[in-house]
C-alpha cells in the first residue's frame, strides 16, 4: 500500500494527463491544419483574383490593338464611298461626235493590317497530393521513447529491504552519459555594433546580429556587414529569420513586428495591441510566429499565424503566472516552447498547447538566463550571465542538466546568445565583445 500500490496510482494518474495532453495537442495540431488550408485557399482566391485581373489586362491590350485598324479601315471606305459618289456624277464623258472619251483614275490601295495572336488557356497541373505538399506535415519525433519514472523504494528500517536492484548506488542516466564536442571553425568581428547580444542565422549563413544600442547588422558568412538598420531593440532576442529566409523584428515602440522580406524593403507585418514585444521566434515547424510580451506587470507568449493571433499562454494550472519578462524564446522540436527569463531566474518550458512542462532554474545559487537556442537532439542550450559564471548550460528536452561549455574559455567569458544552425553549427555572441565565434556542435 505505501509503495506499490501509490505509486502504480501515480503512474496511472500520469498516464491520464498525457491522455489530456495528446488531445490538447491534437486539438492544437487540428486548429493549425484549418487555419492553414484557410490561408491556402485565401492564397488561390488571391491568385485566382490576379489572373482575372490580367486576363481582363490582356483583353484591353488587343482591343486597343485593334481599335486603330478599325479607324483605318472606317476612312479606307468614306474615301471610297466619296469616290464612287464622284464618278457617278461625272460620267460617261462624250464629245460633241458622239465619241467616248478614255479617262485615267487613280484608287488608293487597300491598306493592310495585322491580325492579333489570339491567346489560349493552358490548364495548371495539380493533384491532391500536389496540394496536400503545399499544406503542412504532422512530424512525430524519431527519438527512443522515454520510460516513465518509478520512484525507488525508500529503506525500510525493520526489514532492510530494498526493491530489487536498488544497491545504493545513484541512478545513471542515458542522457548523463552524453557529452557535447565543440572544435572551432571560425570567428568574425560584426561591423556596426559594440557586442553581440543576440543573433539569428538563416540557411545560406547570412549572421543578423544586434547589441544593446538598436543596432541590427546583417552580415554574410564571413562577418562583411551586408546591411543596417537602427531599431528600438535593447538586451532581447527581438529578431528572427523565417524559414523563407525573411527577418521579423520588434518595435518596442509602436507595438508591432517588422518584415524584411530579401528584397530589403521594411513592411508592418502585425500589431501587438497594447502589448509590448520583447522576444520573437519563427517557427521552423509550421511558419507560426511566437512573441513574448509585456503589459505593465503582466506578460505572456502568444502564438500568430499569419498575422493573426491565435493562442496566449500566461497562467499554469494552478493559475499563476508563469513569467515576468520572456526576454528571450525559442521552439524545441517537440513543439514545446522555451523562454528564458531573467526576472523569474528561470527557464520556462511549456508544451505546445501552453501546458507547464517544468521550470530549469539552473546549477548556481543565483541564475540569469539569456539567448536561448535549441540542438537538433531536443537539448535546450541555455547563456548564462556574468552572475552565473558566464558559460552555456545544456538541459534535456525533459529539463535534466547535461553539461556546462566554455566554463575555462579565456576568449568566451560573457555568452549572451547562442543559435545552432541547420547545418549544426553552434554560434556564440557575446555581452562585451563584438566577435562572433563559430563551433561544430554534435552530442555523443
Amino acid at each position: 500500500q505505501g509503495y506499490f500500490l501509490a505509486t502504480a496510482q501515480d503512474l496511472k494518474k500520469e498516464t491520464e494527463e498525457d491522455g489530456k495532453e495528446i488531445k490538447k495537442i491534437m486539438d492544437s495540431i487540428r486548429d493549425s491544419i484549418k487555419d492553414e488550408a484557410e490561408s491556402l485557399k485565401s492564397l488561390v482566391d488571391k491568385a485566382t483574383s490576379e489572373k482575372l485581373e490580367h486576363a481582363n489586362l490582356i483583353e484591353d491590350s488587343l482591343l486597343k490593338q485593334l481599335k486603330p485598324q478599325e479607324t483605318t479601315y472606317k476612312e479606307y471606305i468614306a474615301y471610297l464611298e466619296t469616290l464612287v459618289g464622284d464618278l457617278r456624277g461625272n460620267f460617261p464623258i462624250t464629245d460633241g461626235g458622239g465619241s467616248s472619251v478614255a479617262c485615267s483614275l487613280e484608287i488608293k490601295p487597300i491598306p493592310e493590317t495585322t491580325k492579333p495572336n489570339l491567346p489560349k488557356y493552358r490548364f495548371g497541373q495539380f493533384s491532391k497530393d500536389n496540394v496536400g505538399k503545399l499544406l503542412g506535415s504532422i512530424v512525430v519525433p524519431s527519438v527512443k521513447e522515454e520510460k516513465r519514472k518509478i520512484k525507488p523504494m525508500e529503506k525500510d528500517s525493520s526489514s532492510q529491504l530494498k526493491p530489487a536492484g536498488a544497491q545504493g548506488e545513484p541512478e545513471q542516466r542515458a542522457d548523463a552519459i552524453k557529452r557535447p564536442i565543440v572544435s572551432e571553425v571560425r570567428a568574425f568581428k560584426v561591423p556596426g555594433v559594440d557586442s553581440t547580444w543576440y543573433l539569428s542565422v538563416d540557411k545560406s549563413g547570412r549572421v543578423w546580429a544586434s547589441d544593446d544600442g538598436g543596432n541590427l547588422v546583417q552580415t554574410d558568412p564571413e562577418g562583411n556587414q551586408l546591411q543596417k538598420i537602427q531599431t528600438s531593440g535593447k538586451d532581447e532576442g527581438y529578431h528572427t529569420v523565417t524559414p523563407t529566409g525573411d527577418l521579423l523584428y520588434a518595435d518596442k515602440i509602436k507595438k508591432i513586428i517588422n518584415k524584411i522580406p530579401q528584397n530589403n524593403r521594411i513592411s508592418k507585418f502585425f500589431k501587438t495591441g497594447d502589448w509590448e514585444p520583447l522576444s520573437i521566434h519563427s517557427s521552423h515547424i509550421n511558419g507560426d510566429v511566437l512573441v513574448g510580451m509585456r503589459k505593465d506587470r503582466e506578460a505572456k507568449v502568444t502564438r500568430y499565424k499569419n498575422g493573426k493571433e491565435i493562442q496566449n499562454i500566461q497562467m499554469d494550472n494552478k493559475r499563476q503566472a508563469m513569467y515576468n519578462s520572456p526576454l528571450y524564446i525559442t521552439e524545441n522540436d517537440n513543439g514545446d516552447i522555451c523562454a528564458s527569463d531573467d526576472e523569474k531566474q528561470a527557464v520556462v518550458v511549456v508544451s505546445k498547447a501552453g501546458q507547464h512542462r517544468f521550470s530549469y532554474r539552473g546549477q548556481e545559487p543565483e541564475f540569469h538566463p539569456y539567448g536561448i537556442c535549441t540542438d537538433c537532439s531536443g537539448n535546450i542550450l541555455i547563456s548564462v550571465g556574468l552572475l552565473s559564471n558566464g558559460t552555456v548550460e545544456i538541459i534535456s528536452q525533459d529539463g535534466h542538466f547535461l553539461s556546462r561549455l566554455f566554463a575555462m574559455d579565456q576568449e568566451i567569458t560573457s555568452p549572451r546568445c547562442v543559435c545552432v544552425s541547420d547545418k549544426n553549427n553552434l554560434y556564440v555572441g557575446q555581452e562585451m565583445s563584438n566577435k562572433v565565434k563559430v563551433f561544430k556542435y554534435e552530442f555523443k
